[in-house]
């Protein structure tokens, strides 16, 4: 088994850290949302390391990766993830996402036939929403992030950070990690990915780009029979952890297993790191998956 450091590998004009642990000749990449970086899967990937190759990369312009100027809508994103995969030389890897990182290694898998294993995902985008699906506090705010007013209020304020980050961990985040989240984004011009996210999410149609893959790698789900996926839920969950969505996925999607790891907010992984973990690391030996040493 190995453990390393975070490192950091050259992508396009700028770089993407992430940090590697455990061994084995199938990796297991570990992508994160907004407005984290892979710091939250730092109780997850302990689990898994002792029979896997755990790789967890900062997405471009968060965390510890570099901010090279660009729009950092989900195309940018995709590039840049897509150079890293390469500049690992990764070949059939399993996925695990949580929000953003869900919609990304799902993209990637979809553009990528045979090359995912297997996909794990917690409180991702498994499909396109509509304004209807959120509540109507939550439809506001969404809706004020697509104004001049509401993104200024963004990035000087730093919400996506100081509010919205605690307020998705139900079990509460301690200062000295709410202190690495916060790090990355010391200025308004360092938080541009923060805001650019909320504005990629299609809503009824629009963005209509993002809306698309969706839809293209939501028929990649469909179609896959024989890729296992695995989906975590959480107790209460709303929005794209409700369990009417959880529900249409389990119909829609074939080889799909459902697993409840109980109460967590939308930032999963700070709440229910083991309960995670551990629903990974068995299922993948269920599935004869990434065992250390052996490639199979």
């Amino acid at each position: 088994m190995i453990t390393t450091a975070p490192r950091t590998v050259a992508v396009h004009d700028s770089f993407i850290a992430y940090t590697e642990t455990g061994g084995g000749d199938l990796p297991v990449v570990f992508l994160h949302g907004n407005p984290t970086s892979s710091h939250l899967w730092r109780g997850v990937t302990p689990l898994v390391a002792d029979r896997a190759r755990c790789l967890a990369p900062d997405l471009i312009g968060m965390g510890a990766s570099g901010k090279p100027d660009i729009d950092y809508r989900f195309v940018d994103h995709v590039r840049y993830l897509d150079a890293w995969f390469e500049a690992m030389e990764l070949g059939e890897v399993v996925v695990v996402g949580q929000d953003w990182g869900g919609a990304l290694g799902l993209d990637w898998a979809a553009r990528h036939p045979g090359r995912v294993r297997a996909v794990a995902l917690v409180e991702t985008f498994l499909r396109p929403l509509s304004w209807s699906d959120l509540p109507p506090q939550g439809a506001e705010l969404f809706r004020s992030y697509r104004t001049p007013q509401g993104a200024a209020k963004l990035l000087e304020e730093n919400t996506f950070i100081e509010f919205n980050l605690p307020h998705g961990v139900v079990t509460g985040l301690a200062p000295e990690d709410h202190d690495v989240y916060r790090a990355p984004y010391p200025d308004p011009a360092s938080r541009r990915p923060l805001l650019a996210w909320p504005c990629e999410i299609p809503f009824d149609g629009e963005p209509a780009d993002v809306h698309q893959r969706m839809l293209d790698y939501g028929r990649w789900l469909a179609g896959t029979p024989e890729v296992p996926k695995l989906l975590m839920t959480v107790e209460n969950g709303v929005g794209m952890g409700s369990a009417e969505n959880a529900a249409w996925a389990a119909r829609t999607f074939p080889a799909l297993e459902v697993e409840s790891i109980g109460r967590a907010g939308h930032h999963a992984p700070e709440d229910q790191p083991v309960a995670i973990g551990s629903a990974i690391a068995n299922w993948l030996e269920r599935h004869r998956l990434a065992v250390a040493g052996s490639g199979a």
